[in-house]
């Protein structure tokens, strides 16, 4: 059966919008930081009206759920619920960490990626995956960790196939993990969320509208309280 599906991640500083169309894939990315709430409806927009779609023919709307900036995950999750709302569409929660692995398959047809995020506080958020002979991702781990034991925690691969890295952990911790090859991507594409979204319709990995939470990882999140509030 041919699938429509939108995609759209705000997660990094990356704000990105995709289409699934049958087979036609209709993308847009920019890097937009602080800006995610002003470009992203206009780049939706722009997108149905170039494959010539509506929002009331998607199948589903699948977004980056995180992990990634606090504010980000909650702007797309926020995007994403009210355009389900409004079109009556279920959800597909992707993890940007995964995201980053298709994409570094994308470019080069890495199959085993370790994703890694800046987290800020001398920390990052890495995800450990495998494309499988079903062209299915295995997550081997995810998790906040310090750069200084990422090398210590890494899983081994089932294969001994060249290992690539992605993700804007390695451009500040460039030395968390030696003999990586560089799959040459930095942030996560709205349109490698595509094909992990598909599955994911396939399998029934549907949320509700209801029950989308954000990854944030880390068990503790600490909130500041404006004075007043």
């Amino acid at each position: 059966m041919a699938l429509t599906i939108l995609a759209l991640d705000t997660s990094t500083e990356a704000c990105s919008v995709a289409l699934l169309k049958g087979t036609q894939i209709t993308a847009e990315f920019i890097v937009s930081q602080r800006e995610h709430t002003k470009r992203i409806l206009p780049m939706v927009d722009q997108i149905l009206a170039t494959a010539q779609c509506q929002l009331t023919e998607l199948d589903a709307i699948a977004f980056g759920c995180g992990p990634g900036s606090f504010t980000g995950v909650r702007i797309g999750i926020g995007i994403a619920q009210g355009l389900a709302l409004g079109a009556d569409k279920p959800l597909l929660a992707v993890s940007t960490l995964a995201t980053l692995a298709q994409g570094a398959y994308r470019l080069t047809r890495a199959k085993n990626v370790v994703a890694a995020i800046d987290a800020r506080m001398n920390e990052v958020y890495l995800g450990q995956y495998e494309l499988m002979a079903d062209d299915d991702w295995v997550c081997l781990q995810e998790k906040v960790i310090k750069p200084e034991q990422v090398a210590s925690a890494i899983k081994p691969f089932s294969g001994s196939r060249q290992t690539f890295f992605a993700g804007t952990g390695w451009q500040t911790y460039p030395d968390m993990l030696p003999d990586l090859s560089d799959s040459g991507l930095l942030l996560p594409h709205a349109q490698d969320m595509l094909p992990l979204a598909k599955r994911m319709w396939h399998n029934g990995e549907i949320t509700p509208i209801a029950e989308v939470e954000p990854t944030y990882l880390r068990n503790e999140v600490t909130w500041k309280k404006l004075p007043g509030r």
